[in-house]
This record gives C-alpha cells, structure tokens and sequence, in this order.
C-alpha cells in the first residue's frame, strides 16, 4: 500500500505544467476489446546510470472518474450494429516543490454503435513521484514515460473494474508505449518550431 504524500508547501515560483497527447486508434474489430499497442520499454536505465538518481513513488490516486451509460439496460443485451471504440490519453506532469512532481494520466474512452452510445469513460489517475539527482536531459524523459509506465497498470485496472461494474465485458487495455509517444510528440513540437522559425 503506497504511503501517503506529504502535504506540498507553497512555493513563491510555479513552473507551468507539461503536457503529452497522444490517440489510441483502436483496430477495425470492436468486440469490446481494447486498442492494440506497442509494447512499453522501460527508460530508466540512464538514470540508474547516474550515482544518487533516484525515483520514489510517494502516492497515487484517482483524481476524477466519470462512467456514463445512457443506453442501459437495452446496450447490455449486445454491442449492437457497428460497434466502435475509440481511446485518447494524455500525460500531464506538474512540479511540486522538494523535487515532488505529480504525473497524472487521463484516459478518455468512447464505446458507441450505430444506434447511439454505448458508455463513456473519464479518468485521471495521478501519482506523486519525487525526483532525485535526474540529470536535467533525462528529466523529462522519465517524467512522461518512465512515471506514466508505473501509473498505467493500476489505471488499467480501474478501467476494468469500471466498465465490469457497469454491466459490460471488462476493458483491459493493451500495454502503450510511452517512450513512442513521448519521441512522437516532441518530433512534433520540434517540426512545429522549424515551422514558425521559417514564418
């Protein structure tokens, strides 16, 4: 059982909160499985590289949730014409102060056929991690791809649990690969910021 995190103080400065977006295309079936996905690489070990550098996981936490099923009971009959799934997440990661950042994880999830919704999901999971002797190059990279990979098994499982409790199959999501999405994103900005430079 994770530890609760210490109350954060206040802090005279406040760093502005990063952002990581990415969509998960589900594939064409829609059986109620989830999308596929690559599978996760983990990132740390440059970090375990560095003497002192040190990532502890001071709490996690749903934030919000949000399960909405208007069709039921009729949509727990079957998945009806043409089911669809569509899942987006994304990593949001804000300093606190001592060396303390919070990542959270928001996972959206949209079931619907051709007669009307299915179920919507909302969740934010959030954890705490408290960040040591991380080189500055490395930070990031273990903010938004090492802390989300920790974050995710326990997401997933919420999901589960979530859509079982609402009366349909559980949705067990396949494994993402953070370490992709972060190198897609920031190719993105990247190209985004040649762009503007040319203008």
């Amino acid at each position: 059982m994770a530890k609760k995190a210490p109350k954060p103080k206040s802090s005279k400065t406040s760093k502005p909160a990063a952002k990581l977006t990415a969509k998960v295309q589900p594939s064409p079936k829609t059986n109620g499985d989830a999308p596929t996905a690559a599978v996760m690489k983990p990132q740390l070990q440059p970090v375990q590289g560095k003497v002192g550098a040190a990532l502890n996981v001071l709490g996690q936490y749903v934030k919000d949730l949000s399960f909405e099923s208007p069709g039921a009971p009729q949509s727990l009959q079957g998945p009806g014409q043409n089911p669809q799934l569509k899942v987006s997440v994304n990593v949001n990661a804000t300093p606190r102060p001592e060396d303390v950042y919070e990542v959270t994880l928001n996972v959206e999830v949209h079931a619907k056929h051709d007669a009307g919704i299915i179920y919507n999901i909302e969740l934010a999971y959030g954890g705490l991690f408290r960040l040591r002797n991380v080189p500055p190059n490395l930070l990031q990279p273990v903010l938004f791809v090492d802390c989300p990979a920790i974050l995710f098994p326990f997401l997933r499982r919420v999901l589960a649990d979530v859509t079982r409790d609402g009366g349909f199959p559980p949705l067990m999501l396949d494994p993402i690969d953070f370490g992709r999405l972060y190198a897609q994103n920031l190719a993105r900005a990247q190209g985004q910021a040649e762009t503007t430079a040319k203008n």
